[in-house]
């Protein structure tokens, strides 16, 4: 009897645990399936939601090819002011930092040595003359003698007349050499420019053979810009350079306030083997005085203009293991990836000679998200076009 009932409990029990492993079994294994379910349509959702993304449209516009470089401003003429004579300066008439005028007077040396000398030289005509009138009267005095005077003594008082004659034209030269030296005293500019902190101050002495200045003086309008280019691009500039001379833009060191504009003048007559460039010099009108001898800037060449380019922001160009594509937007809104093939890009943008026509759009923002084939929700760029009409020469 104990046996029986000891068998009944057993069963019992392995019922009720049957019973407990089919109903777990039952409850988690549904929901195991309907979460699996509910991740598979939340994989289908996400896969079909529509990406945002930024858009551009692909233009067709003129697209100014441009060389950067970094450049140095020079004076397009700079004089060191130096002393001729020697002596002592008595004042000083320019100040330090103004635009002075060719011909105004900078510096006046003490001139009294010299105008000592000029008179000395006029005195000394003046003596001459006197004895060449005398001569001359002794001369016409034994012509009219005739044969009471002798040949000798004619020819002797010629010969005396002729000596003060040339002692004149002497006398005419120290005058003339002396008024010089005494201009040279009064020292004067000899270009119009922006003068340069003052060498030296008054009552100093100055020497002519000293290669100290006493002020630099700086040409400013026009105002040149020396710059280097690539050895390889000097074909190129070259060509454009005798059709027409090539636009120059001045900018500051980062690039990013143009200065002024001007045109290049010189291509250097040989390259630099050393870093293979060619030195070349642009010349600016500078009426506003934005370039400044000395000052570093950054340089713009506008070598050429490409007409009717297909241009698309350099946003929009990745980079594959392929090469470089693009991802246009088509009229479902969907994301299609185009090969493509750029040969320039400056400023932002970039010409595009294949996989792109202008008038479709590009996506040039959210990329990392996009898929060939995924619907997209477009945004037009804020800064969409503005290159295009900045860069325009």
């Amino acid at each position: 009897m104990t046996r029986s009932r000891t068998m009944r409990w057993v069963l019992l029990a392995a019922i009720l645990a049957a019973a407990g492993v089919f109903g777990w079994q039952r409850f988690y294994g549904m929901d195991q399936a309907a979460q699996a379910e509910n991740a598979q349509k939340s994989a289908v959702t996400a896969r079909n939601a529509a990406v945002p993304v930024t858009v551009a449209t692909v233009e067709k516009t003129d697209f100014p090819v441009w060389l950067t470089g970094l450049g140095t401003v020079q004076g397009f003429n700079t004089v060191v002011v130096r002393t001729r004579v020697d002596g002592q300066i008595h004042a000083i008439a320019f100040k330090e930092g103004d635009l002075v005028k060719q011909g105004d007077l900078l510096v006046q040396i003490d001139p009294r040595p010299f105008q000592a000398a000029l008179d000395q030289a006029k005195a000394k005509k003046q003596q001459d003359d006197a004895n060449l009138a005398n001569a001359n009267l002794d001369l016409q005095r034994f012509t009219k003698l005739g044969e009471f005077a002798t040949r000798q003594q004619t020819d002797t008082q010629r010969s005396t007349v002729a000596q003060l004659t040339a002692q004149i034209a002497a006398d005419d030269a120290a005058i003339f050499n002396a008024q010089t030296q005494l201009d040279y005293a009064t020292v004067k500019a000899p270009i119009s420019g922006v003068a340069s902190l003052r060498l030296v101050d008054v009552g100093n002495i100055v020497n002519a053979s000293t290669q100290t200045g006493i002020v630099t003086i700086a040409q400013i309008e026009p105002i040149a810009v020396i710059f280097t280019a690539p050895e390889d691009q000097l074909p190129t500039i070259n060509e454009a350079q005798a059709a027409q001379p090539l636009k120059v833009t001045a900018l500051t060191t980062d690039g990013k306030k143009p200065l002024s504009d001007g045109v290049l003048a010189v291509i250097n007559n040989q390259v630099d083997t050393s870093s293979g460039t060619i030195r070349l010099k642009a010349v600016f009108d500078n009426k506003n005085h934005a370039l400044w001898p000395g000052q570093s800037v950054s340089t713009r060449l506008l070598v050429t203009t490409l007409k009717d380019a297909t241009v698309i922001p350099d946003d929009a160009v990745q980079h594959g293991t392929d090469g470089l594509y693009a991802f246009a937007v088509n009229q479902d809104n969907k994301a299609e990836l185009r090969k493509i093939k750029v040969s320039k890009s400056i400023d932002g943008r970039s010409v595009v000679d294949d996989g792109l026509k202008p008038g479709e759009r590009v996506i040039v923002s959210g990329q990392y998200k996009v898929r060939p084939g995924s619907a997209v929700a477009t945004k037009v760029a804020a800064s969409d076009a503005a290159p295009a009409k900045a860069d325009q020469p």
